[in-house]
């Protein structure tokens, strides 16, 4: 196991596989015995986290079955290890021949060549491929359930932006039946019908497109969290940036807050039926690294998709010169619509790791 492959203290996660291998999975360690699970639990968030064959998503065609491999008896888990697998069949290694030695611009190509010496498995980006995030899928489908079982947590992500196109309206639970309706995962019909064109449009013209997720969490009961240095917020983060093409993310008011006063940023403590809350939630639901109660509210921005058709400025490593890269093969355009399940996992895995580390959630239901 080669170190960052896992993440998680008492519920680890570990992720196994490249690309164009013979197979993905995961070994979720840690779980609960006596959680009740089975392959379509999992199977149904790896459905979500393909949009389909059409023209805002990749034209490689994988199931995605998920097979348990070991971990659940009779439908419970055990507590022993949950191994997970998909077999890979839909490669198309050919279309990356040319990028032996041509760095692709917006790839970790270069930087991965350097560290591996050139022995990582290059095709479909190998270990740095968004192929990758249907592991993490595996593994939170069963953090998911066994949040929602002993403690009622739910997380909803959705698409709230796609390049300049941004969803208006508040997100309210009334539309959380709406997230997987559309291609784009976007619960606002008309905006997902301009983000859909948006990301054809790119498409045609060789070119891709970025956006933000927002996630929201709610039931998660106070004080989960380990200051300083696993704080809530931390591990959160940390999760978050194992997206490929993740490049921000940021809390309740985020970086909007550094704009206004403290008496307007800070949320007043009141009262609702003898239970302590906020009246605002600029904090995002954490305090000091540590969960107050409230929902959980995070934004994830997602640079554009670096495979674009167009021709590029690169540099072949193997001559030292010049060249012009031309990628090949079945890209999205925009990794955004495949992005909310991936959200969903790893704010479930991280929840869950902190449940169990603070006693919330016994080794044993």
């Amino acid at each position: 196991m080669l170190p960052g492959s896992s993440i998680g203290q008492r519920l680890v996660l570990t992720s196994f596989g490249e690309s164009h291998g013979k197979s993905i999975g995961a070994v979720l360690d840690g779980c609960p015995a006596g959680l009740e699970i089975d392959e379509k639990d999992i199977q149904k968030m790896l459905d979500q986290r393909k949009p389909g064959q059409n023209l805002i998503s990749t034209q490689r065609k994988e199931g995605d079955v998920v097979e348990i491999i070991s971990g659940v008896f009779r439908g419970y888990t055990t507590g022993a290890p949950i191994t997970m697998v998909i077999w890979n069949s839909d490669q198309k290694s050919n279309d990356y021949e040319n990028l032996k030695t041509k760095l692709r611009p917006g790839h970790s190509d270069y930087p991965a060549m350097v560290k591996y010496n050139q022995f990582n498995d290059h095709r479909g980006g190998g270990r740095f491929s968004g192929r990758l995030t249907a592991t993490h899928v595996m593994g939170g489908a069963i953090a998911r359930k066994l949040l929602k079982v002993t403690l009622g947590i739910e997380t909803n992500s959705y698409t709230s932006q796609i390049g300049k196109i941004k969803m208006e309206k508040e997100f309210n639970e009334k539309m959380i039946n709406s997230i997987y309706k559309n291609e784009v995962r976007c619960p606002d019909v008309k905006i997902a019908d301009l983000m859909r064109t948006s990301i054809m449009t790119a498409r045609k013209n060789g070119d891709s497109l970025g956006g933000i997720i927002e996630s929201i969490t709610t039931n998660v009961p106070v004080g989960l969290g380990e200051p300083i240095f696993n704080s809530l917020e931390s591990d959160l983060s940390k999760a978050m940036f194992s997206i490929p093409s993740v490049k921000g993310v940021e809390f309740g008011s985020g970086f909007k807050g550094s704009e206004l006063y403290g008496s307007e940023n800070n949320d007043l403590y009141t009262l609702d039926k003898g239970k302590i809350i906020t009246k605002t939630n600029n904090s995002g639901g954490i305090l000091g690294g540590i969960s107050n109660g409230m929902p959980i509210t995070m934004r994830i921005a997602f640079k554009p998709a670096s495979s674009i058709s167009q021709k590029q400025n690169t540099v072949d490593i193997k001559t030292k010169k010049k060249a012009i890269l031309q990628v090949k093969g079945r890209h999205d355009p925009c990794v955004v619509p495949r992005a909310p399940p991936v959200v969903d996992s790893l704010v479930a895995l991280t929840l869950a790791d902190h449940a169990l580390i603070s006693g919330k959630i016994k080794p044993v239901l």
